[in-house]
């Protein structure tokens, strides 16, 4: 136990440049709090104390506003920088270091049984407010983009932006290891310029086509 709130509090240094002091970290950090909560609730839902354990992760929420279902896998190093609004359901899987911001929801789709949340690499990033939704894989080295909407599986190595979320590498190179948010491609912004661009091409054909039909008009041949 105590090895892994050592490990928890290494990770936020290593995370969050605003953490200062191991004591602001324990008391002042509502994504430590939450963790360490859902660690203790997954021990009794593997021992199937399943109401003891949904107590415990309702009492996290109302204390963080952070939701983890006690039945979620959540491997190693991982971080909920902020928190509120984070919701993670039973069934979802979570690999080694990856790190949430404020809003996420990890969730599923409808009312199927079985895995029906998502499974998750190791070293992801995903955005504020992103929903990752459905039992779809999201693969190693990942980043999604603030506000993005994931329904497919995302290969390895990507970026994934937009709504639905689109799969977009960074100049056809594996994505940086930081997430610049103020930097994420626009797809659905270039595919309108592009849109801009062919029409005003094609204005300029138009008026080409138009000048000839008048060069060889009547009035020019009389």
């Amino acid at each position: 136990m105590f090895g892994a709130i050592k490990e928890q509090i290494d990770t936020i240094f290593r995370q969050d440049p605003a953490a200062r002091s191991v004591l602001e970290i324990i008391f002042c950090y509502p994504g430590f709090h939450a963790v360490l909560l859902h660690r203790l609730a997954h021990k009794f839902y593997q021992a199937r104390l399943v109401c003891p354990a949904r107590m415990l992760s309702q009492l996290a929420r109302h204390l963080t506003g952070i939701e983890i279902h006690p039945g979620a896998q959540i491997g190693r190093r991982f971080f909920i920088d902020h928190g509120m609004g984070v919701v993670i359901g039973e069934t979802a899987e979570i690999g080694d270091d990856v790190l949430l911001y404020q809003g996420v929801t990890l969730g599923g789709t409808g009312k199927e049984k079985g895995k029906r949340h998502p499974t998750i690499g190791n070293h992801v990033v995903i955005g504020a407010g992103a929903k990752v939704l459905g039992n779809i894989r999201v693969g190693d080295h990942v980043k999604i983009g603030a506000g993005s909407v994931v329904i497919h599986p995302v290969p390895d190595h990507s970026t994934v932006v937009g709504v639905p979320g689109r799969v977009v590498r960074m100049r056809g190179v594996e994505v940086n290891e930081e997430l610049e948010h103020s930097q994420l491609p626009d797809p659905e912004g270039q595919a309108i310029d592009e849109l801009a661009r062919r029409v005003e091409q094609l204005e300029s054909q138009l008026r080409a086509l138009l000048a000839e039909r008048l060069q060889g008009s009547p009035a020019e041949k009389a």
